[in-house]
């Protein structure tokens, strides 16, 4: 899955660098991290306030494969307290490395679903002790719900990352099937035309499908000509 740091696009990074400082100044964190996922893309988009040494071992670590805090987080609903996490192997090894960048395995992640099957998720950690951690949480939860709500709007409303997120990376073959189809062409039209059965027609489809998010045919010849991939018959 690759992984996206929103600090080298064309938007100021400042924007997020100090959105993320201020979520820690108001709510008394050591760290926030926000990342957003999307599986239509495949990728991880992120900025953290972890130093540079962490973000570069973590993913030279590869760890955005394996990391709870993003993959169970993902798949919650409700707000998920690290405690939950902390006796996942993939979570030890994940703070284990981490402990020796200065980064404990104290804190929250906020999970927020955003229109295309996205996720965001927003993060914030804290070094102090079990019944400190409880006590600001219960305080806070319900303002960092907002901020997670805030910040992903703010991302995926972004002209410079929406090209990123929403526009898939299709094969030329891909492309240039969904544009025959969108020329009004049948599967076995298209097959005579490029010399190839209806069969791998259909599996160039279904992967197109898949890429774009897509449930049908027609869907996937719609936003792909929305995002520019192909033109309209």
């Amino acid at each position: 899955m690759e992984i996206i740091d929103l600090s080298t696009l064309p938007q100021p990074e400042t924007q997020y660098t100090e959105f993320l400082k201020q979520v820690c100044d108001k709510f008394e964190m050591d760290h926030a991290a926000y990342a957003g996922l999307n599986p239509a893309a495949g990728s991880i988009h992120g900025h953290v306030t972890y130093d540079d040494g962490w973000k570069n071992h973590y993913q030279e670590q590869g760890f955005q494969m394996i990391d709870p805090t993003l993959h169970m987080s993902q798949r919650s609903i409700a707000p998920v307290d690290w405690s939950r996490l902390e006796r996942s192997p993939d979570f030890q090894k994940v703070f284990r490395d981490a402990n020796d960048f200065g980064i404990g395995d104290q804190g929250i992640t906020i999970p927020v679903r955003g229109p295309y099957g996205d996720v965001g998720l927003l993060s914030a950690t804290r070094d102090c002790s079990r019944e400190e951690w409880k006590k600001l949480v219960s305080h806070v939860i319900g303002d960092l719900q907002s901020m997670a709500v805030h910040i992903h709007d703010s991302v995926i409303t972004s002209d410079s990352l929406n090209q990123i997120l929403y526009h898939p990376t299709l094969s030329s073959r891909e492309v240039e099937i969904l544009q025959w189809v969108a020329a009004g062409k049948s599967q076995q039209d298209i097959g005579d035309i490029l010399s190839i059965s209806h069969r791998t027609v259909e599996v160039h489809l279904r992967s197109s499908r898949e890429k774009l998010n897509a449930l049908t045919t027609p869907q996937a010849v719609g936003r792909a000509i929305g995002i520019g991939l192909i033109f309209p018959g």
